[in-house]
């Protein structure tokens, strides 16, 4: 069954940056604004790692995730959770490296994170 509705897919589409919340092993939080974030596909989304250390840091450690989308004006958004993926090689890195190649920026890494729970805002 899909995690993600179509409704969230157009939200994530749409609204930028997504905003993604980690946690070190022992609890230290880290927020960090992907302009990068998108849908991959109904129980996925994506973003690249342009310049985010400390995210990566904590999803080595600890690979759970918290994703906010809110849209600026009218604040409808949603939340989602899952689990992180750190990719370094393999087609997905090279479809995303390829992108931001072109616009001048070299990707680090790509995180899949696979959804667990989608939560709409009304």
């Amino acid at each position: 069954m899909s995690k993600l509705s179509e409704e969230v897919k157009a939200m994530i589409a749409e609204i930028r940056p997504g905003i993604i919340a980690t946690a070190s092993k022992d609890g230290k939080p880290n927020v960090s604004a992907k302009g990068s974030f998108r849908v991959l596909d109904d129980n996925h989304v994506i973003f690249a790692d342009i310049n985010s250390p400390r995210t990566i840091a904590n999803l080595r450690e600890n690979p759970y995730v918290s994703i906010l989308v809110v849209h600026p004006r009218t604040l409808k958004g949603c939340r989602i959770w899952g689990k992180g993926e750190i990719l370094d090689s393999g087609p997905l890195f090279d479809q995303l490296n390829k992108e931001f190649v072109e616009k001048g920026l070299k990707v680090n890494h790509v995180v899949k994170i696979t959804v667990e729970k989608v939560q709409e805002s009304p």
